[in-house]
């Protein structure tokens, strides 16, 4: 009998909200989450806007000094987890979850970059027996995971999947194919990123990739799909779902909030930061995606893109959406809730599988904000600057990185 997967919790940190209520109020009412980067002097730096987290506070959900055993990036995945749990009903099930069968997959891009910051700094001012004793447990990419695990007592399959911005989307893939072939009932997954330091904006300055046109508007620097685009905003954040077995969703009287039915990856194999230019990895993975859910092109309803406001993706990823869904294409809607977030790398898989599910759940298409002067390469229906109701069936969700990695996952209304 096939093991059908189901969605029974989300939980969420991120530039537009500390959690589920926040981020989807800011999606309806086209919220920018955007600023001037507050954090570092950022004179130097030609991009001086990010997404970044604001007013949080973390010890209302983990303890002061456990919580400086966190980098911030296991910080905003455990604050995401701790909501997804509890959003879940797993904090009050009496269905005794076996804890063998419970695992923790997810995704992110750099890992603990404000952690490795930190220690470039003592090294250099101090020396190198003043850098923090816990520098490499709280950098590596597997402790957001591995802390979480230890949380909730969860001693399944546990790991981290680093595939840059497809990171979040291929850690919900694997745990999903985790629960199909029966090596676990529920898994805790989704994506987190905190780059918002000097060496991360400075590396991605360097090779041209942030917006910089828009330093003294920051809420409109990510305009993904829009003629005027010049960059993507780096953001932090973190999304994380609970995904398990169906009959064990329904055995512990669980909410199902909606199935997880394809997931499609693939590699370009064309360049290191520069997708495909007729979009062959993200064709090869959308069509994946659909064929693991037996569905056609006709059965989705709404995508919520990859959209980074990039010159690159946006136009590639608009002929890869055409190539695969064909004279459909023109009735899609397609938006990118990075406009509003900016790009949380690792995170943004997650935090947008999250987004994908609440657009069922609401029945309603997220806007792509600052789509102000259409491209003539990006000719979709981008649900232009202000959201609206209507029929979704199914989403698909797209995440695409450097390296070539593309991660698809297609998410659609429950029914028994």
């Amino acid at each position: 009998m096939e093991r059908r997967v189901v969605v029974t919790g989300i939980g969420t940190v991120n530039p537009i909200g500390n959690n589920v209520t926040e981020s989807w109020d800011a999606i309806k009412q086209g919220k920018s989450g955007i600023s001037r980067v507050d954090r570092f002097d950022v004179q130097a730096f030609p991009s001086k806007v990010c997404g970044a987290v604001k007013n949080l506070d973390i010890e209302q959900f983990i303890d002061k000094k456990e919580a400086r055993k966190y980098d911030r990036f296991t910080i905003l995945a455990m604050i995401s987890s701790l909501e997804a749990y509890k959003s879940a009903g797993l904090a009050n099930s009496k269905s005794g979850i076996d804890p063998e069968r419970f695992g923790v997959i997810i995704g992110n891009g750099i890992g603990g970059i404000l952690t490795l910051t930190e220690a470039f700094q003592a090294l250099h001012f101090k020396g190198p027996m003043r850098i923090h004793p816990l520098t490499i447990p709280k950098m590596i990419p597997n402790i957001g995971p591995g802390n979480i695990a230890i949380r909730f007592n969860a001693q399944g399959p546990c790991y981290a999947v680093v595939t840059a911005c497809s990171s979040g989307a291929d850690a919900i893939g694997n745990a999903f194919h985790i629960i199909k072939n029966n090596i676990a009932d529920i898994m805790i997954t989704g994506g987190t990123e905190a780059p918002i330091t000097e060496i991360a904006m400075g590396g991605f300055c360097t090779i041209q990739t942030l917006s910089r046109n828009f330093n003294d508007t920051p809420e409109k620097a990510s305009r993904p799909f829009d003629k005027d685009r010049d960059g993507f905003v780096l953001a932090e954040g973190a999304g994380i779902l609970i995904i398990e077995e169906l009959e064990h969703a329904k055995k512990r009287g669980a909410k199902i909030l909606a199935e997880l039915v394809g997931y499609g990856l693939s590699c370009d194999a064309n360049h290191l930061t520069a997708p495909h230019p007729e979009g062959r990895g993200a064709v090869q993975a959308m069509q994946m995606a659909l064929n693991m859910a037996n569905m056609q092109p006709g059965d989705i309803d709404y995508i919520n893109a990859h959209g980074t406001s990039t010159q690159l993706n946006d136009p590639t990823e608009t002929k890869a959406i055409k190539k695969v869904f064909g004279e459909h294409a023109k009735h899609l809607k397609v938006s990118s809730t990075k406009s509003l977030t900016g790009h949380m790398i690792g995170g943004a898989g997650g935090f947008e599988a999250a987004v994908s599910v609440l657009a069922i759940q609401n029945q309603f298409f997220p806007p792509t904000c600052n789509h102000d002067n259409p491209d003539p390469e990006c000719d979709l229906d981008y649900v232009p600057n202000k959201g609206y109701n209507g029929k979704i069936r199914a989403v698909m969700s797209n995440s695409l990185g450097f390296g070539g990695h593309n991660g698809i996952l297609i998410f659609k209304e429950f029914k028994n």
